[in-house]
């Protein structure tokens, strides 16, 4: 019998590019938590080396079995490992345009570093920051996001009024995320949200510096609500942000649980209402 084996010479089947007859488009479909080499845009020193975690992803045509997922890696290779805004959309153009479809979305997510002073002793110690990249596509049109989390010390006024002595702080988590419409360096949303909490953190700190932060905390309390309304009103008056997240998470020292504020507001939308 005639083997049915392909031989060399013999087409390779497009499976994922035939049609599919259940009509069901798929909103997002790609490749996730791929780590990659890139380089980011620094203030301080020009860049810094790091890895990112993509996700990237497409959407899919009710007519079309499937995408096809080694162009996801083949886009990410082609491009220079140093990743700034501008190279972000041209990766998510490219990326539309290869898997030929109207909608793309990637994310980059990172650690990003800072080489921080000490307040009273000024030593200089690393601390990382979680940043991501966001970037999504539609007919052509690119719409950027660049999200925080930002660790800082939450120190509670209520406990603070009620109490003799002391009261009680935490760490606490404030992840803004925003819409530009103009250039944002990363520091620049990490010292909006660390200016409006009861005391940022460092990565080493002298007794002298303990003392310092103890007491600046001490001396500017805020609840939950306190920070992301705080951050908020900065956000509101920067012309360069479009639209913004903001959430902040207290990881309560009291208790066994988070307590948790959320603000979002889009500026644009409502400037595009106003105008009508």
């Amino acid at each position: 019998m005639e083997s049915a084996s392909r031989t060399p010479s013999s087409p390779i089947a497009d499976v994922q590019g035939s049609a599919d007859n259940r009509r069901i488009a798929i909103d997002k479909v790609g490749i996730k938590d791929i780590r990659h080499p890139v380089r980011v845009r620094d203030r301080t020193d020009g860049e810094q080396h790091t890895v990112a975690t993509f996700n990237m992803y497409v959407y899919l045509p009710h007519n079309f079995k499937g995408t096809h997922m080694s162009r996801f890696v083949e886009i990410l290779n082609s491009h220079e490992k140093e990743i700034s805004i501008d190279s972000f959309k041209e990766m998510l153009r490219e990326m539309a345009e290869r898997l030929e479809s109207e909608r793309g979305h990637i994310e980059m997510r990172f650690p990003y570093f800072i080489n921080k002073p000490a307040p009273v002793s000024g030593v200089k110690s690393l601390l990382d920051y979680e940043v991501t990249f966001i970037g999504e596509i539609q007919q052509g049109k690119p719409v950027m996001y660049i999200k925080v989390v930002v660790p800082v010390t939450s120190l509670c006024p209520c406990s603070k009024e009620i109490s003799d002595y002391g009261a009680h702080n935490q760490r606490s988590h404030v992840t803004v995320e925003v819409r530009n419409r103009g250039f944002i360096w990363v520091e620049e949303l990490i010292e909006i949200v660390e200016k409006e909490a009861s005391c940022e953190l460092f990565g080493l700190l002298k007794r002298p510096d303990e003392k310092y932060v103890t007491e600046h905390a001490y001396d500017h309390p805020k609840f939950v609500e306190d920070m992301v309304r705080d951050v908020a009103m900065r956000l509101n008056e920067d012309d360069r942000v479009g639209a913004y997240r903001v959430e902040s998470e207290n990881f309560e020292s009291i208790h066994n649980h988070s307590a948790y504020a959320l603000i979002e507001r889009d500026k644009e939308a409502e400037a595009d209402w106003k105008s009508a």
